[in-house]
């Protein structure tokens, strides 16, 4: 999703860079490191507290993000090499780490995930993180999903969304238990899809996803770190939010290899803040899809 015909002209490289984000998304953050260890500035536009940036936001035909837009042309953010053609300068690709290798931190994702929500009291599921209108309960539902998503693209083919990857709960899952069940569940599809076919897949083949032309070793990628910073941030959350040191806390190493962000949280919104809202986002009131 992008762009791209007017990227570089000389008319859009005198337009400022823009970004679209809200706080605690991975991918934006991804993307404001990105550009500013590119040498890039940018006019930072929070769609969630600017209602003018929103209405740009809107104007261009979509209201998710991370968006990077410059001039007439504009670029997905979780797409390095659309958002460099868009600044206007040489992307170098990072070498990924084998499909197998980030199938295994996948499954430590999940495990960790399930031993962290084992420590979230009930009476705190449902409170909501500073910056943006999402639970503890959803956080941690964010984290179950992605490796969902992913394997609902390569198992039936099915869209790979930008709603599919909402942290909006079905109505299925109503309690701590079912949400464990959800990622247990999650999991063991995991493993058992690489036992049968994920070991011997085409990962150079077209990833078929909403955000741009990728290969499906770049969604498995992000499926691992997307999971993995969220799952950081569960981290934080029990540790500054509820005080609860995290059963087996994974590290930096443990994550090694996966490009994620060097912020856990964001790099202009604090994680002391209050609560964004009384009551996390619905598909009633969510402002992004």
């Amino acid at each position: 999703m992008s762009n791209l015909e007017e990227a570089g002209s000389p008319e859009n490289m005198t337009q400022p860079v823009k970004v679209y984000w809200q706080p605690g998304c991975s991918s934006c953050l991804k993307t404001k490191e990105f550009l500013i260890d590119n040498g890039i500035s940018f006019e930072s536009i929070n769609v969630l507290d600017d209602e003018k940036g929103f209405a740009e936001l809107q104007s261009l035909g979509i209201k998710l993000v991370p968006i990077v837009a410059r001039g007439s042309s504009w670029a997905n953010g979780a797409v390095f090499r659309d958002v460099a053609k868009v600044a206007g300068f040489e992307y170098g690709a990072h070498k990924m780490l084998p499909p197998e290798s980030i199938k295994d931190k996948i499954l430590m994702i999940i495990d960790a995930a399930q031993r962290y929500l084992q420590q979230i009291p009930d009476s705190k599921l449902d409170e909501v993180l500073p910056g943006r209108p999402r639970s503890y309960r959803q956080l941690v539902y964010h984290v179950f999903d992605i490796p969902k998503v992913f394997l609902d693209r390569v198992e039936y083919d099915s869209p790979y969304t930008y709603e599919a990857l909402k942290s909006i709960l079905p109505d299925t899952i109503k309690t701590k238990n079912d949400l464990m069940s959800y990622g247990a569940n999650n999991r063991t599809r995991l493993q058992d899809w690489w036992e049968r076919e994920g070991h011997s897949t085409d990962f150079e083949q077209p990833g078929k996803v909403y955000y741009g032309d990728v290969t499906l070793h770049e969604v498995l990628e992000r499926t691992g770190w997307h999971s993995g910073q969220h799952t950081r941030q569960i981290i934080l959350m029990l540790r500054e939010k509820l005080g609860i040191e995290p059963n087996g806390p994974i590290t930096d190493s443990d994550l090694s290899g996966l490009p994620l962000p060097k912020n856990v949280w964001d790099n202009e919104r604090s994680f002391d803040e209050a609560a964004f809202a009384e009551k996390a986002e619905t598909w009633h009131d969510a402002k992004t899809r």
